[in-house]
């Protein structure tokens, strides 16, 4: 329990900023999974596309410490590596 009235409003402000981040972690697992979707499709273009966006969003939740910039650096690798594969 806090004690205080800054305390009060800390936990405020945490349970605000988690569901924003949920939010956007959320967010980021629909894009992924519509990037491999489209892989699994063998379409190239809508995969394409979808990484285009799926990246967008990783680099602007990692821009605002959603995510580490190590791991949205690891998770754009990685959906371009299927990206690559298929065009081969």
């Amino acid at each position: 329990m806090a004690n205080t009235r800054s305390a009060e409003k800390n936990i405020r402000k945490t349970a605000k900023r988690t569901l924003a981040n949920n939010s956007v972690k959320s967010k980021l697992r629909t894009l992924r999974k519509k990037v491999l979707a489209a892989v699994d499709s063998g379409d190239a273009a809508a995969a394409q596309t979808s990484l285009s966006a799926f990246a967008a969003a990783v680099d602007k939740a990692s821009k605002t410490k959603v995510i580490h910039s190590n791991t949205s650096s690891r998770m754009k690798s990685r959906m371009a590596l299927k990206l690559k594969a298929l065009k081969a």
